[in-house]
């Protein structure tokens, strides 16, 4: 499994390292918010640790591109902060079972970061094109070329609440909400919003993280005990 100690391990004078030009060519297919300063962010934060030349280069070996990519894509696809996403590269690191907040399975870095056309989605799904196009019109799911697990996990959800009658536009409201909480989380970083250099744009999408992470835990407690108060 390729980590941190990998990373640390690779020789600085190897031939197949590469220069963060070189990484940010690589990622930016998949990543195209990449940039320079998001990558020393994560540097920073202690998440990848590239080898430095006697010049204080920084150079990066394959396992830390597949280390990137693998951070990058569970921001994308699922929205966790970093300090989670450490957590879970700490555990893997040191060979201990770790679980991420998904609701989906353990993720390892051997994973890939999948990616659907429109006809996959509904193979994956069971959804039919239809009910596809209503959640994309109810603003439950974005349109795109290509999709990833998120939205395949969204339209599965759709296809069993169909079963029971509930439809996407019954779901508008979610969307009314979510657009509520990110006010919220923009009136709670206004301050350090006012800083536009590349970090402070950084940390500013680290914290929303963060902030979207703790609203979840009240949100799913709130349904929870709505949902216990109808068995009594």
């Amino acid at each position: 499994m390729p980590g941190s100690a990998a990373a640390r391990s690779s020789p600085a004078g190897s031939s197949d390292l590469l220069t963060i030009g070189q990484v940010l060519a690589r990622l930016k297919p998949e990543f195209p918010d990449l940039s320079n300063s998001k990558l020393r962010f994560l540097e920073e934060r202690q998440l990848v640790t590239p080898v430095r030349t006697a010049s204080g280069y920084r150079k990066f070996s394959s396992a830390d591109v597949e280390r990137l990519r693998f951070i990058l894509g569970l921001q994308r696809d699922h929205y966790l902060p970093l300090k989670v996403i450490r957590q879970h590269l700490d555990d893997l690191d040191a060979g201990r079972p770790s679980t991420l907040p998904t609701g989906s399975a353990p993720v390892s870095m051997l994973s890939t970061v999948r990616r659907f056309s429109r006809a996959d989605l509904l193979r994956e799904s069971g959804a039919s094109s239809a009910l596809l196009d209503d959640a994309i019109a109810s603003s439950l799911i974005s349109p795109s070329e290509t999709y990833g697990d998120e939205p395949l996990a969204v339209l599965v959800a759709l296809v069993e609440l169909g079963r029971s009658g509930i439809e996407p536009r019954h779901l508008r409201s979610f969307r009314a909400a979510a657009e509520r909480e990110l006010s919220l989380i923009e009136s709670a970083l206004s301050s350090v919003a006012r800083r536009r250099d590349p970090a402070g744009r950084a940390r500013v999408a680290e914290l929303s993280r963060e902030l979207a992470g703790q609203l979840e835990v009240v949100r799913t407690s709130l349904i929870r005990s709505a949902l216990d108060r109808l068995d009594t």
